[in-house]
């Protein structure tokens, strides 16, 4: 299977009290954004690499790289407004028949999650990682909320896998505010998502007490 993979790390770090985006800092001797090339590379089932990164930021990604000697081969284009640009942009790069999308700030991603979404891939158009939720839910409406039983929901990972080809067409289209994964534009483009176990360190980090977790994981 020829496959690419997106790695996005287009974010400057809104939620995150830092001055350097969260895709940069070091997590245990190492920024995170390589952590996370790093497991793709050492998984090892891709022909290439494609990073997405704020424009501004381009220049200080590649003083990381030459700081931590980072050799692994990967091609950087220019994030956009949303990350809908973003991932656009990076499409226009990609060779592969398949391709998946990756969140930059996912370190923790593990191969049994990467096989599973490889294997998937095989049959199916459009494949996402999910967990199971444990926390009980409610929905918000204008004046209370009410109660949803979890077991119809599941919280959604990535990497989000597709055919190269349907993906790039789906994001043809103009961007809306319910796009808030690469799934969601799948989606409003009719192709369907078929659901595999993801695992449960791949977590987003997103917040500094996700970034302590990260931490504790890496070090175990």
């Amino acid at each position: 299977m020829n496959l690419s993979v997106i790695i996005t790390a287009g974010g400057i770090g809104k939620r995150f009290s830092s001055e350097v985006p969260k895709q940069f800092l070091s997590l245990i001797g190492t920024p995170v954004l390589m952590h996370t090339i790093n497991t793709f590379h050492n998984w090892g089932a891709m022909t290439e690499i494609i990073l997405t990164l704020p424009k501004e930021w381009a220049s200080y990604w590649e003083e990381l790289t030459k700081k931590h000697d980072f050799k692994i081969p990967h091609r950087v284009v220019d994030g956009g407004k949303e990350r809908y640009h973003s991932i656009k942009n990076a499409l226009d790069m990609c060779s592969g028949d398949y391709v998946m999308i990756h969140d930059g700030v996912r370190p923790l991603v593990d191969k049994g999650t990467l096989t599973r979404c490889h294997n998937a891939l095989k049959h199916n158009k459009a494949v996402v990682p999910y967990i199971e939720l444990k926390d009980s839910i409610r929905e918000l409406n204008r004046d209370n909320s009410i109660s949803r039983d979890r077991k119809n929901y599941v919280s959604v990972q990535t990497p989000q896998c597709f055919d190269l080809k349907l993906i790039h067409k789906a994001y043809q289209g103009e961007y809306l505010d319910i796009f808030t994964d690469d799934a969601s534009v799948a989606e409003n483009s009719g192709m369907e998502i078929y659901l595999v176990k993801g695992n449960e360190e791949n977590l987003k980090i997103t917040t500094p007490i996700d970034f302590k977790i990260a931490e504790s994981l890496i070090k175990k």
